[in-house]
């Protein structure tokens, strides 16, 4: 398992999204794959932590640590992106002086005990500049991660734009300078990363010599300049004219992507987009891949990627081998990278997981804390709404299916054989007339997907509120308006009354919209041991109509037949 590992200057952590191939998917995830690396570290982010979003931080399979300026918008930020399957840090850190809190705590990172803290804090005799120590950290501009093998640096250094910056820029380099010298004292190998606004040497720029007769430079006052005098004194083979600086008497890292390119003209990364210098390749190399003397026969592999567009820089990346020399000792890449319990004789014992995350990893910000991304969350939240109305709608769906029987006609026999109800029962096309009981002999009247109690005697329209039996009316005249949507017309209940009575009552006017509906009947079945065959045949009664078995209702109950509708048009759903 190689690693790769690539810096880009983004210009704006959604800018590159704008271009091919970046906009055929636009997901963070994607454009990894196709940088096809394991640590990703963006310079020039140019957002604040209000602006952070799900697709940013909740990338699956990656990790994420960010150093967001405190106080200027839409300007520097720094973030390195770690693959959970091939890396993992043990430590992570924002700024190069350690004046820094980690999140939810008020102790500097400096000041943390021995096995909490990176290390490697510049003194103050190793500070020269007059700029303030928290105002130096407070613009974004790096993040340390420690993996078992190296210590990460990923940096975006100040530009070289006007006289105002020149203090804060040279403070800067000089802070980093003495914090990687010090780590390498300490031991440690360090790898530093980013867009350091240094042009290294005049192989790595054009026309620099023509610029410098313009402004009348010399080359060796050009390469004298403070920040390049500190680049090239930190690097092996770096440039430097007279004397070394005291406290800079050795070099101490490598360029990498120069070791595999040394005499490769043109080798630039960075161009002037207003003059759209890009296609004739008039730019300069400003970002760099550096690593320590203990792990430079670790790379197999670097170079720059000029032709991915998105920026107006370029990626950079840097490949290591599968396996490495440690100690005069062969070793799997992958043990190296990750917490000493995750992978053994190079094989993984166990993944990564949300346990694993450091405190200054964006996953830990309240905001995206313990959850995937907004779409997942959405996904899932529909999942379980759509799961729980399935479970809510068993039980009403149950109970109309079991009283309906296991077809029609068993339904129709069941009924035809029943007599004997008490006064008052009503014969409707709605639920079976033998309404479920308590412990206590108490009906129950169902409802929905609840089961509500009634007492012997009481009034069961009590246990429906009037406004849900006015809101079903309602939506089922607004169905049956659309056309016939049930089989309500072919199972109409024909109510027998006694001759003397029908005889007496007047015809009950119709309502418009309910010509369909059949009458209501007050009077009770016939009596035990009378079939509906024997009625039909008795010249002094109508032919019923078969019906469907009932609910047990009170005699005060007034049968709404739109209910009925509905009750058939569930079940017919179903």
């Amino acid at each position: 398992m190689v690693l790769r590992i690539t810096t880009w200057n983004v210009n704006g952590i959604r800018n590159p999204f704008g271009y091919q191939p970046w906009r055929e998917k636009r997901t963070f995830q994607a454009m990894f794959d196709i940088l096809e690396a394991d640590i990703v570290i963006m310079q020039e982010t140019k957002i604040q932590r209000k602006d952070l979003q799900d697709d940013m931080v909740l990338v699956p399979g990656w990790d994420v640590y960010f150093s967001l300026p405190q106080h200027k918008k839409g300007y520097s930020g720094v973030a390195i992106y770690t693959k959970n399957a091939t890396c993992a840090p043990i430590r992570a850190e924002e700024g190069v002086l350690g004046v820094l809190c980690p999140p939810k705590s008020s102790i500097p990172y400096r000041d943390l005990p021995e096995d909490k803290r990176i290390g490697g804090y510049p003194s103050m005799s190793q500070l020269r500049g007059n700029v303030d120590e928290a105002l130096l950290d407070s613009e974004g501009r790096c993040v340390v991660l420690e993996f078992p093998a190296f210590v990460l640096l990923g940096v975006y250094s100040p530009a070289n734009r006007d006289e105002s910056r020149i203090e804060f820029r040279e403070s800067f380099v000089e802070a980093l300078d003495a914090r990687i010298r010090n780590l390498v004292a300490a031991g440690k190998q360090v790898i530093l990363t980013g867009d350091l606004n240094i042009i290294r040497s005049e192989m790595d720029s054009s026309n620099i010599a023509e610029g410098l007769k313009k402004e009348g430079l010399s080359m060796d006052e050009w390469q004298s300049v403070p920040a390049r005098r500190i680049l090239n004194q930190l690097l092996f083979e770096g440039t430097v004219v007279g004397d070394r600086d005291e406290g800079r008497e050795q070099p101490v890292l490598w360029d990498i992507c120069r070791c595999f390119h040394p005499t490769r003209m043109g080798m630039h990364t960075c161009w002037d987009t207003k003059r759209n210098t890009r296609p004739a390749n008039v730019g300069s190399r400003i970002d760099y891949i550096l690593c320590s003397d203990g792990i430079k026969s670790w790379f197999v592999d670097s170079n720059i990627q000029e032709g991915l567009m998105g920026s107006d820089h370029c990626p950079v990346y840097a490949t290591m081998g599968d396996t490495v020399t440690k100690n005069d000792e062969e070793i799997a890449l992958a043990e190296l990278m990750n917490p000493v319990d995750m992978f053994r004789d190079g094989q993984r014992v166990r993944n990564w997981e949300q346990r694993d995350a450091l405190l200054l990893s964006a996953k830990l910000i309240p905001e995206f804390d313990r959850r995937q991304n907004i779409r997942d969350m959405f996904t899932r939240k529909a999942s379980q709404t759509s799961s729980q109305a399935e479970q809510n709608a068993i039980l009403p769906r149950h109970l109309e299916s079991k009283s309906m029987g296991a077809n029609t006609a068993a339904s129709l026999g069941a009924m035809a054989t029943r007599a004997g109800s008490a006064p008052g029962t009503i014969y409707s096309e709605s639920k079976t007339a033998t309404a479920p009981t308590d412990s206590t002999g108490a009906r129950l009247i169902e409802r929905g997907s609840q089961i509500k109690r009634n007492p012997e005697g009481g009034s069961a329209e009590a246990a429906v509120p009037a406004a849900k039996r006015s809101k079903s009316s309602s939506d089922a005249k607004a169905k049956v308006a659309n056309g016939q949507r049930t089989l309500q017309g072919f199972f109409k209940p024909k109510v027998i009354a006694p001759a003397s009575k029908s005889a007496a009552s007047p015809a009950t006017p119709v309502p418009a919209g309910r010509s369909q509906v059949p009458e209501r009947a007050q009077t009770p079945p016939p009596a035990n041991g009378v079939t509906w065959q024997s009625l039909a045949a008795s010249p002094t009664t109508s032919t019923p109509q078969i019906t469907s078995t009932v609910k047990v209702i009170s005699p005060g109950r007034m049968f709404d037949p739109i209910e009925a509708k509905e009750s058939w048009s569930k079940l017919l759903a179903w």
